[in-house]
């Protein structure tokens, strides 16, 4: 299956504001979240198999760390159009099959997932209590076909720095999954498809 690479974001750029609807029509804004000494933006879809190998195992880390002071919204910026399976009613379904106690919202426009610098599907980004980017890597080592346990270990190692008021380790491996799947015509200068499009 083609396989997409996390972008590479500097550590300690600033989250980006957002204002995205869950399925039950509330708007969420980045300023909703500000008593969170921890945030975790995750870029997810219904569809993507790395996403679904890992969304029980991610559903299991956000209530692990919902009463330490962890905050996870996740948003899917996938085209609804081309890919029914990840319109706004569909995200809701998700959210409740898979007991996602966090915020699941969609980027109709694509644009926050254009500000955060998204690529694929999943694609972590944490902050920590001056939300400035503290970790952009993988979840942990699992892949679809290749045997491992899902068990979030590099993400919650990040966590747990960040937590402690510390900072996780520069050399973070890449999340790997689904690119995201961008309108036509409104693929970011450094997606794949805009490249072949050029």
């Amino acid at each position: 299956m083609p396989k997409t690479e996390s972008n590479p974001i500097d550590l300690g750029t600033r989250a980006a504001d957002f204002l995205l609807p869950d399925a039950q029509g509330v708007l969420h804004r980045l300023a909703d979240f500000d008593a969170k000494p921890a945030l975790l933006v995750a870029f997810i879809s219904n569809r993507c198999p790395f996403v679904v190998l890992i969304r029980e195992q991610l559903a299991a880390f956000a209530r692990d760390y919902a009463g330490k002071g962890l905050q996870v919204v996740a948003i899917n910026a996938n085209d609804h159009e081309a890919h029914p399976e990840e319109t706004l009613a569909r995200i809701g379904e998700e959210a409740e099959k898979f007991g996602y106690s966090f915020p699941y919202l969609k980027d109709a426009s694509q644009q926050t997932a254009k500000a955060y610098g998204a690529a694929c599907t999943p694609d972590f980004f944490l902050f920590g209590t001056d939300r400035r980017l503290a970790y952009h890597g993988q979840f942990d080592d699992a892949r679809p076909g290749n045997g491992k346990p899902v068990t979030g270990a590099d993400l919650r190692a990040a966590v747990d720095t960040v937590l402690e008021g510390g900072r996780p380790t520069a050399s973070q491996v890449p999340s790997i999954g689904c690119n995201i799947k961008w309108s036509a015509g409104n693929e970011p200068a450094w997606s794949s498809s805009a490249a072949r499009a050029a």
